[in-house]
């Protein structure tokens, strides 16, 4: 298979869909992998090891999309980008479509089948291609969160971990997934006073018997959620609905009883976000104020660590990748019901669920779907 991986266009982002590791595990099979010029740059990888990894490096996008049948990214399309997808293109990256209506048409529109590493499943209900950058997410929203509380970022001037004799910050997580976890692991290390709310009591009994009573849990109503957050110098937005759009819990309203100069950090912006007043942010300009609170809302929080993300995400993929290049994307597809979970657009057609409830659009199973090819 002819397999092209395209420079992300996308601000600030410095992630690469394949290292010259798995590159040369592609090659090794057979394939023809065309890496754009400096794809790999802003990661750390040059075109030399890419070439010497067995890749053609090629001048331009356009060269890329046409001359490959898979495209393997980072971050979701971007407008030029789904204008060069055709009907016979497979793609292989994060989507996140309930949270953008315009690039789910624009993809309806190209024929091509759409796969999303955040919703491709293992055998127990896990998304293994999402947990690697939720654990860097996770593990950044500490440190971006701490440095917005800097009153040089406009924070209240709150050092999180306090010193002695001064009281440490308080760290409410909403969510106690993969991203709330590796945030309490982060915000416990700093010598933070870290509160989680979720509402499966089995996440709750983990996080407790995982962290010794470092981390207080608690189960999430209306009731703790509003007093949790309103006594929160430092709130985490990680709410994951698989596919859909995440819940506003946090209302524009309620930022009034918090404490000026605290700070929420939403990593559910990619998917809409789990803040009332979340708009996505870049890493060029990370933060914003609405009253007097401070937001963080960089879409591609991981696209900062680009060298680790990028090794971390392309070992995570690169199982799938290989099976959708060895027998080909609808075999593949056919014979991995976790990886067809992943399929959410194809031929025209919606064949998530989640998304086709957001937009309201019809529902097309995935295998009749890839039938329509």
């Amino acid at each position: 298979m002819d397999i092209g991986v395209p420079a992300e266009i996308k601000i600030a982002e410095r992630r690469v869909g394949l290292t010259p590791a798995a590159v040369g595990e592609l090659v090794n099979r057979g394939h023809h992998v065309n890496v754009e010029t400096a794809a790999g740059d802003g990661a750390g990888f040059s075109d030399v090891e890419y070439k010497e990894a067995g890749a053609a490096i090629v001048g331009t996008a356009d060269d890329v999309f046409a001359n490959s049948e898979m495209i393997v990214k980072v971050k979701e399309p971007l407008a030029p980008e789904r204008a060069r997808l055709e009907s016979h293109h497979t793609l292989f990256t994060y989507l996140h479509l309930a949270a953008d209506l315009p690039q789910t048409e624009d993809l309806l529109n190209s024929g091509a089948a759409c796969i999303a590493y955040e919703t491709v499943t293992d055998d127990a209900g896990r998304l293994p291609l999402l947990a690697p950058m939720s654990a860097i997410a996770g593990r950044m929203s500490i440190q971006a969160g701490a440095h917005a509380l800097e009153a040089t970022q406009g924070g209240a001037g709150l050092l999180l971990g306090g010193v002695p004799g001064v009281r440490p910050g308080k760290v409410v997580i909403i969510g106690g997934g993969v991203v709330g976890e590796n945030a309490a692991e982060m915000a416990v290390g700093l010598g933070a006073d870290v509160t989680v709310l979720d509402r499966s009591p089995a996440v709750l009994e983990a996080l407790a018997r995982r962290f010794a009573g470092r981390v207080r849990t608690v189960y999430s109503t209306k009731a703790e959620l509003e007093a949790s957050v309103y006594d929160a110098d430092l709130v985490i937005g990680a709410v994951l609905v698989k596919g859909a759009r995440a819940p506003h819990l946090v209302t524009r309203d309620m930022l009034g009883r918090m404490r000026p100069g605290s700070v929420i950090v939403d990593v559910a912006v990619d998917q809409g976000g789990c803040f009332e007043t979340t708009r996505a942010t870049t890493h060029t300009d990370p933060t914003y104020v609405v009253d007097g609170i401070v937001h963080y809302c960089v879409a591609n929080m991981p696209g900062a660590v680009s060298h680790t993300s990028t090794q971390a995400l392309s070992n995570a993929t690169l199982p799938f990748t290989l099976a959708l290049a060895d027998k080909g994307t609808d075999a593949a597809l056919k014979a991995d019901h976790n990886l067809l979970n992943g399929l959410n657009v194809c031929a025209g057609q919606v064949t998530d669920r989640a998304v086709a409830d957001t937009f309201d659009m019809e529902y097309v199973d995935p295998i009749a779907a890839l039938a329509r090819r």
